[in-house]
């Protein structure tokens, strides 16, 4: 018969534990001790208690961050179960030295980060300075989007929103009088009754959650002045486009050194659209420079890769004025170069249109000749745009667009103007094209030979942050809240880079 060791649930068992000895050189425990005790200043979170003549004492806020921030490097985000690991995880009560702060204490030291978390980023960042982890010659940008702690179900534009309550309403009302009905029958089901009466409380505390967020605020206009949707639950927040589909969330963005990928600036942002972020990042990088020594000139001659979402003219311009060697292509750049391959996407695109290079132009008739090869006459004089292009104009004849079969891919306007093609020709400009000249510049042999480092510089990051450390949405709603989530997200990566390339901290 086999034979097994015995054992007994009811013995007791005393375990010697020293807290400093789990606190082990080369963890990223250690060096979240170690940079939180004696690197990082947390004497600015004195101004937010006022308990040195009254009042209990507060949990020190050297523990509150370390605790955090090892949570963070675990994937760990939610405040209860920070709480429970402080209970239960040895290496968690080794840096609170056996203290249980609830969740409520943690969730509020979070939120309440504003004033603190930048300061702190910077010292994080100045020790990975001293370190000799910045190489300070390449960088890349990117974003990624997280879905915020809001529904994307509670959002619209305003008559959008007002057509959802009036429709909630609606409903209210129709579950009232079939409540009368049922009463007149008088049938007897209680639990039917209980369960109707609580479905119609909840609709009009849905309805009451529109209108007040109706009556306390505005449209939200965006950047080309077109309303976008406004969320009732976190008004922020976007609707954005991934990969995996729509989402209700942020974007949050990482400027990274390619040397060792320790992020120089970061920030959460309500707007799924890239080629807004570049000059704001790149702003903060800077300042965050300039907060650890450097001069206003640390980025000149430096090289910065960012994919085709922040291609725009102004973003070239911008970086060329701060001689800043950009690289970012256009969105036919993989047509130009098949070789790479051509991205993929799991979203259905729509049907493409025809581009004004689809015409053919005439220069014996000055007409041009469209896909279905009817002729576009020239219908008016030059014209000047706000940007300083000179354009001219040319239409179809009126009958030659209505039953044509390639009008759904290249008719796009509605109504009057709809009912024949318009193509404007650009002939003159006074500004300079920057796309152009970064177009030409990623067709050299040098633009496709630096654009490439951009994926493994910055994408290892995001791939770190989202997948090792599990961050897959934002618990806290607002902009600014989100933000020091970000930064500590970013911080968390930073410091796992002290611990494994840190030589002289891994040794303590």
């Amino acid at each position: 018969m086999a034979k097994y060791k015995p054992y007994n649930y009811s013995q007791t068992v005393m375990l010697p534990i020293s807290l400093d000895d789990q606190l082990a050189p080369g963890t990223i425990e250690f060096a979240i001790h170690t940079l939180v005790e004696e690197r990082m200043d947390v004497s600015r979170f004195d101004a937010r208690y006022s308990n040195d003549e009254t009042g209990c004492k507060a949990y020190d806020p050297k523990i509150l961050l370390k605790i955090i921030l090892l949570a963070y490097s675990r994937g760990i985000i939610h405040s209860r179960k920070i709480e429970r690991e402080c209970k239960r995880n040895v290496t968690f009560m080794a840096l609170s030295c056996g203290q249980e702060p609830d969740h409520s204490t943690i969730a509020a030291f979070v939120s309440g980060m504003k004033g603190e978390i930048k300061p702190l980023f910077s010292d994080v960042l100045l020790i990975c300075e001293e370190m000799k982890l910045l190489g300070g010659t390449e960088f890349s940008l990117d974003g990624c989007k997280l879905a915020s702690n809001a529904s994307k179900r509670w959002s619209g534009t305003f008559s959008t929103l007002k057509e959802k309550k009036e429709k909630i309403e609606r409903r209210v009302t129709y579950l009232l009088e079939e409540q009368v009905e049922a009463d007149k029958r008088e049938e007897r089901d209680e639990k039917e009754k209980a369960g109707r009466a609580h479905f119609i409380a909840k609709l009009k505390k849905q309805a009451a959650k529109i209108e007040k967020f109706l009556e306390k605020n505005e449209p939200k206009p965006g950047k080309q002045r077109k309303e976008v949707q406004s969320n009732v639950t976190d008004n922020e927040s976007a609707t954005m486009t991934t990969s995996h589909g729509t989402i209700q969330g942020y974007n949050g963005q990482a400027l990274v050194d390619a040397k060792h990928q320790v992020i120089v600036s970061g920030e959460a942002f309500g707007s799924g659209q890239d080629q807004y972020h570049l000059e704001p990042v790149l702003t903060e990088a800077q300042e965050n420079m300039k907060g650890i020594g450097k001069d206003d000139e640390y980025f000149k001659d430096t090289i910065l890769t960012a994919d085709m979402a922040y291609h725009s003219g102004e973003n070239i311009k911008r970086c060329e004025e701060e001689s800043i060697d950009a690289y970012m292509p256009d969105k036919n750049y993989r047509k130009r170069h098949p070789g790479l391959g051509v991205k993929k996407s799991s979203i259905k695109s729509r049907r493409r249109k025809f581009m004004p290079e689809d015409f053919i132009y005439d220069e014996k008739t000055d007409e041009y000749e469209c896909p279905a090869g009817k002729k576009l006459k020239r219908h008016t004089r030059s014209y000047n745009t706000r940007w300083g292009t000179m354009y001219v104009a040319y239409r179809a004849e009126k009958g030659d667009c209505e039953v044509c079969t390639h009008r759904e891919g290249c008719i796009s306007k509605k109504g009057k103007k709809g009912k024949r093609k318009y193509l404007s020709i650009p002939i003159k400009s006074n500004r300079r094209n920057y796309s152009q000249e970064m177009a030409a510049k990623m067709d050299t042999e040098r633009g496709r030979e630096i654009y490439p480092h951009r994926i493994k510089i910055v994408e290892p990051v995001f791939a770190n942050i989202r997948t090792q450390k599990r961050l897959d949405r934002f618990t806290l709603r607002g902009k600014v809240k989100v933000n020091i989530q970000w930064l500590l997200y970013c911080m968390v990566h930073n410091i796992e880079k002290i611990a494994n390339f840190g030589t002289a901290l891994a040794e303590g």
